[in-house]
């Protein structure tokens, strides 16, 4: 009997849980601040947690909207002010 596996698999399964919530996180902070580099971030995060079958596939999928999202705030506003940057 073969101890090792199911304990790695535990381990890839619980990367795969903190990714996607790492993904919501992110996301959710990108409508604020720094949606340029943290929205593509929580997208790659979302995206691989998906592919590698996390537990939390609401969080990963909320990640990836809201990192999408951030990058459809970053082009309203950068198409409002005729800039790359914004503030409240």
């Amino acid at each position: 009997m073969h101890l090792t596996a199911p304990a790695t698999r535990r381990t890839g399964i619980r990367d795969t849980d903190g990714m996607a919530v790492a993904s919501f996180i992110l996301g959710l902070l990108g409508l604020l601040v720094l949606n340029l580099f943290l929205g593509p971030i929580a997208i790659v995060l979302a995206s691989i947690a998906l592919w590698r079958g996390t537990n939390r596939r609401g969080r990963a999928l909320l990640g990836l909207g809201l990192g999408i999202a951030d990058l459809a705030v970053l082009l309203a506003f950068m198409q409002a002010d005729h800039t790359v940057s914004w503030s409240f």
